[in-house]
């Protein structure tokens, strides 16, 4: 390519890697693991940009060139940021399971009133739920799991190519059936801590009726707490876990991971 006509060219290389960019950046900004409220935005940003290059080159054959009508132009942007945002919404729902199952075994084990603040839901939460949440975005980092993601946005351009109209519905039904699959993981992690809380109320309701004297609300409030603390101990590499192994099924059904 001579000179001239890599300069003829470079107004479309430009607006194919914004193109590129708003899909990406956009993802970024919301994806768990790369995306959390704890990583300023001018690393996300950094990460966006990062991933242009290296997916432009495979991708420039297929991109549509600069349109003449700004029109059109501020159209494809938009549809591009929001297959960005949706894809990496669904990922994020996905991973919130961790952080839902914190709530609810927090609630069990009788630590629900400490509270602290949660960027991820937006106001306060309980600690255990911030802290298992944190836990997730770990794993993801510390595994490579963020990679899966990644892939499915390269692999989104075969499946909603760019200027293509959005599937509304098809994505309305995909984050019910994202939303659906992180509540069962949720509970699923969470079972353990209902069942040691039914368990535990069983025994006070018991010990209760036999030795009226006993305050027994005394008695069950620490040891409540303490059990539930020496249970989340004992399961939490087996949480981890079961995490990993759900979340590497569920990214493997994200739009364009196959």
């Amino acid at each position: 390519m001579t000179e001239a006509e890599l300069l003829a060219a470079l107004p479309g290389l430009a607006f194919q890697a914004v193109l590129v960019f708003a899909r990406m950046g956009a993802a970024v900004m919301v994806l768990p693991g790369l995306g959390e409220q704890e990583v300023p935005p001018t690393i996300r940003l950094a990460i966006g940009l990062g991933l242009v290059p290296l997916v432009l080159p495979g991708l420039a054959p297929d991109l549509p060139t600069a349109p003449d009508a700004a029109v059109e132009a501020i159209r494809l942007l938009s549809l591009e940021i929001v297959i960005g945002l949706w894809i990496g919404g669904l990922a994020r729902l996905l991973v919130m399971a961790m952080s839902v199952a914190g709530q609810i075994a927090a609630a069990m084990i009788g630590l629900a009133s400490v509270l602290v603040p949660d960027a991820g839901f937006g106001a306060q939460s309980t600690a255990l739920s911030r802290m298992m949440g944190l836990l997730a975005a770990v794993l993801m980092l510390s595994t490579g799991l963020y990679a899966l993601p990644l892939a499915a946005l390269v692999g989104s351009y075969a499946v909603l190519p760019v200027g293509d109209p959005f599937p509304a519905g098809a994505a309305a039904e995909a984050v019910a059936t994202a939303g659906a699959e992180s509540l069962a993981l949720a509970l699923r992690l969470a079972a353990p801590f209902v069942v040691g809380a039914v368990v535990m109320n069983l025994a006070l309701g018991l010990l209760a009726r036999l030795a009226p004297a006993v305050q027994v609300y005394f008695v069950a409030v620490p040891g409540q707490i303490l059990a539930g603390l020496a249970l989340l101990g004992l399961m939490m590499p087996l949480l981890l876990a079961v995490l990993d192994s759900s979340l590497r099924a569920q990214f493997a059904a994200l739009p364009g991971a196959n």
